[in-house]
């Protein structure tokens, strides 16, 4: 499978294909971005013109994984100009550890209480998610994250802003898209992604579900541009001061959730403000396990790790607790 990472030195953009344990620079490309709009306007493909354009200089991975080159990764998916035309979304309940997660964050009062609302969608996403192909399935759970702005790199801190209750990983593969000129969604690959959320936020209510996901999240380091998605296994782990204090086998994939890719993406981007041409659009598919669920709850400098098998290098990032402060907003009227 073809990977690719998206580096930068100073002003300096490039666009590399992983030839493990080095990188190959691509001759003048500065973004997939910019490479995906090429293969769009000539009618080519990823793959051929990574082909014609691998043909620059070499990176050490290794120095560049580690933070030892002048050479930084980037998020593999983003808008290069302006970070307001990608949009940062994704869908929840699509796996059945997500479900088992929010059931027990949202557990009803009394036992043999009705079901909450998280387990009425999971179930709904059983019986309806997968549907025959040409037809259209239940809509998932859908949330917005924020625009570009809110994605960080391998090895860039994840914040917990001074407003916010918690901060805890959400190990998850994301899709990578490109709108064409005629409005029509391209997929250009999948990465390794950590969705990160404020779960205690969330734990209070689940109508605050959309503001607990309004937080910064990572991606990368590699976008995979044709991958394996039936059943794609991996690992989350938690290290505090250079040990590992909580780790879990993960399962990704359609094989592993209870919505098809195909649901999924139909009912992101039917929406016609979500198929403006230009728009670069970066997709989290779920979660089936989360630190949180196991009552562990992250401290500052802690590391999330997530691997997946066939996405390349594990995405590490660690975990920046902002100071709390209760600083007033205010609005100013324009009279």
């Amino acid at each position: 499978m073809m990977r690719l990472v998206q580096l930068q030195n100073g002003p300096l953009r490039r666009v590399a294909l992983v030839e493990e344990p080095r990188l190959h620079l691509l001759a003048d490309v500065i973004s997939i971005y910019e490479l995906a709009g090429h293969a769009l306007r000539t009618g080519g493909s990823l793959h051929r013109l990574v082909e014609e354009k691998a043909a620059g200089d070499y990176l050490d991975y290794d120095a560049v994984y580690a933070g030892r080159s002048p050479w930084r990764l980037l998020p593999a998916g983003d808008h290069p100009l302006d970070p307001a035309h990608c949009l940062v979304t994704g869908t929840g309940l699509t796996h059945l550890g997500s479900a088992k997660n929010r059931q027990q964050m949202h557990a009803a009062a009394t036992p043999g209480a009705e079901l909450n609302d998280s387990m009425k969608m999971f179930r709904w996403g059983v019986e309806h998610g997968r549907p025959p192909a040409g037809q259209i399935g239940i809509a998932p759970e859908w949330f917005y994250k924020g625009d570009g702005s809110v994605l960080r790199a391998h090895g860039q801190p994840l914040d917990v802003p001074p407003y916010a209750e918690d901060g805890g990983e959400e190990a998850e593969l994301a899709g990578v898209y490109m709108i064409g000129p005629d409005s029509q969604p391209h997929r250009l690959g999948m990465a390794i992604g950590n969705e990160f959320s404020d779960h205690k936020f969330e734990k209070r209510n689940y109508l605050n579900l959309a503001g607990s996901k309004l937080r910064n999240c990572a991606l990368g380091p590699e976008l995979v541009l044709d991958p394996g998605f039936a059943s794609v296994p991996g690992t989350v782990t938690i290290e505090r001061d250079g040990q590992t204090i909580w780790t879990q086998e993960i399962c990704t994939g359609e094989q592993e959730m209870c919505h098809s890719l195909a649901n999924l993406e139909h009912h992101h981007f039917k929406f016609e403000g979500h198929r403006r041409p230009g728009t670069l659009h970066v997709h989290f598919y779920g979660a089936c396990s989360l630190s949180f669920g196991a009552g562990l709850e992250l401290a500052n400098a802690d590391t999330m790790a997530i691997n997946f098998t066939g996405f390349g290098r594990p995405l590490r990032n660690p975990l920046r607790i902002l100071p709390r402060s209760q600083i007033l907003t205010t609005v100013n009227p324009l009279t």
